[in-house]
C-alpha cells in the first residue's frame, strides 16, 4: 500500500461529491458529509443476497433482485458493496489520502441510484462515472497515481467487476437499453434491484431479459431472526422487567411489521423515544401499542 500523499481528483457530481478521474491539486473542502452509517444486521436475506451479487459478479451476467418495499434490498446492496465507506473516504478527500475502504477492493462494485427523473443523458453520464470512480480507486491503490492516459483498463471501467443499479424501476424503456447497452460494452456483472413486479416489465424487452442469468426474490425477515433483531434493538433494560410482559411486546412488534426491516427500525426508533420521554426501562404491549399509533401504518 503506498503512503498516503496528495491526491488528484477531476471534478464533482452534482452533490459535490469529488471522484477519482486525474491527477490535480483541486480540492472541495465545502462539500457536505455523509449521513450517519445505519445500524446493519447480517441477516439470512443479506446472506442469500451476498451470494446472489457474488455470482452475479464471478460470471458476469445480468442479476434480477425484488422485493417489497422497506425489506432491505438496498441496505443490503449498500453493505454489499461496501457504499458507506466508500462515500466517507471521497468526502474526506483532503491534503493526504486515506487507504481505500478493503471492502471496495474486495469485491470492486459500482453503486448507483438514478434520480426520479433521470434523463438519458445523465443516465449515459452516471453509469460510467460510477464505475469508473471504482477502477480509479484501485489504481491509486496499487500504483499510488491515477492516470487514466496509461491505464486503459480503468478508462473503459475494466477494473469494475459489479454495477448494482438500485430504484431500478425509474429506469424507462430507454434507460432499460441504455443499461443493456453498457452492460454489452463492458466485461462486469450488473444487478438491477426494483419492487415485485419488475421481473414481469423486463420480460417486455426481450433483449434485456434474454440477459438476465440470476433473479433474486428478497424476502422479509423470518419469525426467529425479526425477534432475533428485535432483541438486539430492544434488549430487556431493568433487571425487574416482566419477562412475559417483555415476550408479548416483542410478539406484538413481530406482527405489526410482518418482518419489514424498514418498519421495524421505525417502531424501535419510536418505542425508543417514548421510553426517553417517560424514563421507562421495560418494554410492554402497552408502550408498543403508543409507538405504533405515532406512526403511519397501512393494513
Amino acid at each position: 500500500m503506498p503512503p498516503t500523499k496528495k491526491l488528484s481528483v477531476l471534478g464533482k457530481d452534482n452533490d459535490g461529491r469529488r471522484f477519482l478521474t486525474g491527477t490535480f491539486d483541486e480540492v472541495n473542502s465545502a462539500a457536505p458529509h455523509p449521513h450517519p452509517v445505519p445500524s446493519f444486521y447480517s441477516t439470512r436475506e443479506h446472506r442469500r443476497f451476498t451470494e446472489f451479487a457474488d455470482t452475479v459478479r464471478t460470471h458476469r451476467y445480468i442479476g434480477l433482485c425484488w422485493g417489497p418495499p422497506g425489506i432491505g434490498k438496498t441496505l443490503s446492496a449498500r453493505h454489499y458493496a461496501g457504499v458507506d465507506s466508500w462515500e466517507q473516504w471521497q468526502y474526506d478527500v483532503g491534503d493526504t489520502v486515506g487507504p481505500v475502504p478493503p471492502r471496495v477492493l474486495e469485491v470492486r462494485t459500482a453503486f448507483y441510484t438514478p434520480t426520479a427523473a433521470a434523463t438519458l443523458k445523465q443516465i449515459d453520464q452516471g453509469l460510467p462515472r460510477a464505475c469508473q470512480a471504482i477502477s480509479y480507486a484501485i489504481d491509486y491503490d496499487e500504483l499510488g497515481l491515477v492516470d487514466p492516459y496509461v491505464h486503459d483498463a480503468s478508462r473503459s471501467s475494466g477494473r469494475t467487476e459489479l454495477l448494482i443499479i438500485d430504484e431500478a424501476d425509474r429506469l424507462k424503456s430507454t434507460g432499460l437499453e441504455q443499461a443493456r447497452d453498457y452492460y454489452d460494452r463492458h466485461h462486469m456483472g450488473v444487478i438491477l434491484i426494483g419492487m415485485p413486479g419488475i421481473e414481469k416489465r423486463l420480460a417486455r424487452y426481450p433483449q434485456l431479459y434474454s440477459r438476465i442469468g440470476f433473479a433474486h426474490e428478497y424476502r422479509p425477515l423470518g419469525p426467529d431472526e425479526l425477534t432475533a433483531v428485535l432483541t438486539t434493538r430492544l434488549p430487556a433494560q431493568h433487571t425487574d422487567h416482566d419477562p412475559i410482559a417483555h415476550a408479548t411486546a416483542l410478539a406484538t412488534v413481530a406482527r405489526i411489521t410482518a418482518g419489514n426491516f424498514r418498519l421495524l427500525d421505525r417502531l424501535a426508533t419510536q418505542i425508543e423515544r417514548i421510553q426517553t420521554i417517560n424514563d421507562l426501562h421495560t418494554l410492554t404491549p402497552e408502550l408498543v401499542d403508543a409507538a405504533r399509533e405515532a406512526l403511519l401504518i397501512g393494513h
